[in-house]
């Protein structure tokens, strides 16, 4: 059996944070925060570059159809679809999408999450658990994460989990209407022999106390 649809579903829990399938019943809540975040969440959204002429613009997916794509694809061994929760509320989302085997067993994360819980450290927990599981219980060797020079809230959270910055991938994804140059960051499961969660456990307990927010 593949050791991706081995372990799929699969639930992620580390306190208040989890990770779990996205379904096609999350759409109100899904959409809400969407409606509610679109300023902060638009100027990092992927879009889709403008046909050739005489094309027609491919139509935009609904929530479900969105759901169902992401849940076959997870199906296929090819993508970890999760939305994020926090005390029990959808607060966001993060995929392992690009799954690769054989010689490169790799993957890349994708997030967002919404503006009002931000900074309160939800989204390096989620990206520890889900880098984890990749590592840990899956096999894959190596993670990245790309994401706009201009993005720093995003920034802060690879950063917070000691991702290493590889570089510059000119105009590599269709972003906000343009195509957006991204800096890539990465990890390889020997970098974190004792676990990303343990790395950021670490990290919060060394801080000062005034800075534990």
């Amino acid at each position: 059996m593949h050791p991706l649809t081995s372990h799929w579903p699969v639930e992620l829990v580390d306190g208040p944070v989890r990770l779990r399938p996205i379904r096609p019943r999350d759409q109100r809540a899904w959409r809400e925060i969407n409606q509610r975040n679109r300023d902060w969440l638009r100027p990092w959204e992927a879009t889709i570059p403008p046909p050739p002429p005489g094309h027609l613009p491919p139509r935009r997916p609904t929530f479900r159809q969105m759901a169902r794509h992401l849940r076959a694809e997870a199906r296929a061994g090819r993508m970890l679809p999760f939305v994020v929760t926090y005390e029990g509320r959808l607060v966001g989302q993060l995929t392992v999408a690009g799954i690769t085997w054989g010689s490169m067993c790799a993957g890349h994360i994708g997030y967002w999450i919404d503006r009002a819980v931000a900074g309160r450290g939800v989204m390096p927990t989620a990206v520890a658990l889900a880098a984890d599981h990749c590592f840990g219980t899956l096999g894959l060797h190596r993670i990245e994460i790309c994401i706009r020079p201009e993005n720093g809230p995003s920034r802060r959270v690879v950063e917070k989990l000691g991702f290493r910055e590889e570089g510059v991938r000119p105009r590599y994804l269709h972003i906000d209407g343009a195509w957006r140059d991204h800096l890539v960051f990465a990890l390889t499961a020997e970098e974190v022999p004792d676990g990303l969660l343990t790395r950021w456990h670490q990290r919060i307990s060394d801080r000062p106390q005034t800075q534990q927010k």
